[in-house]
């Protein structure tokens, strides 16, 4: 078979006489490797040759080049060859036969490229600016200025001691790597853990009382699932994680908040709520509160538990963003002896979102239960995360990271509140530690928020803070947004703007 080039694709150009497949490819398509260039050789001919059959017209059946004529002419190992080969078989642009070469694969019709506006989140006239569409937009590439984001920036994260951890698992994993996990997660991980929790006063063994899940998101979906039924009532803070909000909805629960104080829930709402509605579970933070940045007193926490207690529910402690608090956290789950609390936490926040390794620290009843439905939902959670985060934690690193980090956003914070307060946007109680300013902005948050994402920036509003979902002036700001000029621009904008009544 001979390669011949579309007409249509090159109007300007006669086309050759037909040749031998290899010699009308080269003829048409030379390639000639740039031994200075910072691609590798085999990147080169990907693009190279993916380029001319993307673009040129190169036609369906055409043979290329065998591997020995192209690493002779280009001067090349075959290995650089094969290894490019089979790159554009995988991206579909090529097939092999057996003992007859390489040929270019049928095209498909092409993906449209996005337009510059899909990348911006939108909203209908009229639709509803909720969860669903805060946490799409959250992930869109086009999102500039994200206010609404609860991920540090990838620069503030320390990127080489995870991949110092990532080659050292690489290296001594084996064939483990290739195997499902344990069901109730990585052993020396859940013995890390445990090492840490017991030195905080929470006995946890890594056997009986803990089990490792895909973050703390899957951690508190498990226990909801397995506590909870459609119709009972679940206990929500008031402003709380908006994410649990609507899950539980979606579950079919009962959803009710509790008013949220500066030193941890209104406890005589509480137990106003606990005995109206006899809760089956109350999910709250009690180190850094998201959004407010608070932490739970000692005798607010006493309370909380002798409630619980007496109305019979039990208390899933959100221990999320605990390391952003300099030493250590009160804490339901050390003074409830993991009876009726199950503490939640994780690591995205502090190593890396694309890590979902967390952990779920409870009863022995509760965790073989909660390792049961694990199995159920999706058998184990992946072992190499799990391996890499052991190995931060077991090479001590992890704590000076941590330190650094929360220094940094500390400074942040501060400086964060003062710009805001420019702004005239004030934060009701300060925030103790943690990565957001909970502000009121004088104007309804929701409508800031619709007018903000147009021009790119995505702002978190008070209302899907509350279970409630009712308008307000609040607003959730995160403070890496100080390292954005622009930002501040726009909401400085937007908010003279509204207050002066051109929204």
């Amino acid at each position: 078979m001979t390669l011949t080039l579309d007409p249509a694709a090159t109007p300007n150009t006669p086309q050759a006489p037909r040749a031998s497949s290899d010699t009308a490819f080269q003829a048409a398509a030379p390639w000639r490797p740039l031994r200075s260039s910072d691609l590798s050789l085999v990147d080169q001919l990907v693009d190279h040759y993916g380029g001319l059959i993307r673009h040129h017209g190169l036609r369906a059946g055409s043979r290329l080049p065998s591997v020995r004529a192209l690493a002779q002419e280009a001067a090349v190992s075959r290995d650089t060859v094969v290894q490019a080969y089979d790159r554009l078989a995988a991206q579909g642009l090529v097939h092999s036969r057996r003992g007859s070469g390489v040929f270019v694969s049928a095209r498909r019709a092409a993906q449209a490229a996005p337009r510059a506006s899909d990348a911006l989140p939108t909203l209908e006239q009229g639709a509803a600016f909720d969860t669903a569409f805060l946490l799409r937009s959250m992930f869109r590439e086009g999102m500039e200025h994200s206010g609404g984001a609860g991920m540090l920036p990838p620069e503030w994260l320390d990127q080489e001691m995870l991949a110092s951890a990532l080659r050292a698992v690489g290296r001594s994993t084996g064939p483990s790597l290739l195997t499902y996990g344990v069901p109730q997660g990585y052993l020396p991980l859940r013995q890390q853990i445990a090492s840490v929790l017991q030195a905080q006063d929470v006995p946890a063994h890594p056997e009986a009382h803990l089990m490792t899940v895909a973050g703390v998101t899957q951690g508190l979906d498990l226990i909801v699932r397995s506590l909870v039924r459609p119709g009972d009532t679940v206990l929500v803070e008031d402003p709380g994680w908006f994410l649990i909000f609507g899950r539980l909805n979606a579950l079919g629960v009962n959803v009710v908040g509790v008013p949220r104080l500066p030193g941890g829930p209104d406890v005589e709402a509480l137990e106003r709520l606990a005995r109206q509605h006899q809760p089956r579970l109350f999910i709250l933070n009690t180190a850094v509160h998201n959004p407010t940045g608070q932490t739970l007193s000692a005798g607010v926490a006493h309370e909380v538990l002798r409630i619980a207690e007496r109305h019979d529910f039990y208390l899933a402690e959100d221990d999320t963003y605990s390391d952003f608090l300099p030493g250590v956290p009160v804490r339901l789950a050390a003074m409830d002896r993991l009876q009726r609390v199950l503490l939640v936490g994780g690591y995205s926040k502090t190593l890396a979102g694309s890590l979902r390794v967390g952990y779920v620290a409870a009863h022995t009843d509760l965790i073989r239960r909660l390792t049961d439905l694990k199995l159920l939902g999706g058998l184990t959670t992946a072992l190499p995360g799990e391996q890499v985060v052991h190995r931060v934690l077991a090479d001590g690193q992890y704590r000076k990271h941590v330190d650094r980090l929360r220094e940094r956003v500390d400074r942040a914070r501060n400086r964060c509140l003062r710009m805001l307060e420019a702004l005239d946007c004030r934060a009701p109680h300060e925030p103790q530690a943690g990565m957001f300013a909970w502000v009121d902005c004088g104007v309804d948050s929701e409508v800031l928020a619709r007018h903000a994402a147009p021009q790119g920036l995505l702002l978190a509003p008070g209302l899907l803070f509350s279970p409630r979902q009712a308008a307000g002036s609040m607003l959730r700001i995160p403070v890496p947004m100080v390292e954005q000029p622009q930002t501040w621009k726009i909401l400085g904008h937007l908010l003279a703007q509204h207050r002066g009544g051109g929204g």
